[in-house]
């Protein structure tokens, strides 16, 4: 089955915080749909932003939302892709 990726990431999240780990940890955040798994969400962000994803981490906000943390591989850097993509 083709998943469509567009659908899973729903948005860019930045808050100073988020600013803060992009420069720190070289992480992205994003706010996806809520019944995505952190394998889709991995290749999502692949795909979409031409990266490698290290690692995922996600939460649900007091919101309801499901928000993911997107640790990039080294040898991408994180404000790069967030200029590139308009989050900054």
């Amino acid at each position: 089955m083709m998943e469509d990726y567009s659908k899973i990431i729903i948005r860019p999240h930045v808050t100073e915080k988020t600013l803060m780990l992009m420069e720190k940890n070289n992480t992205l955040t994003f706010i996806v749909d809520v019944k995505s798994t952190k394998g889709q969400i991995k290749r999502a962000i692949e795909l979409l932003y031409g990266v490698k994803v290290r690692k995922v981490n996600t939460l649900i906000t007091p919101r309801g939302e499901k928000k993911a943390y997107v640790k990039l591989a080294p040898e991408y850097n994180a404000m790069d892709i967030a200029t590139r993509i308009g989050m900054v």
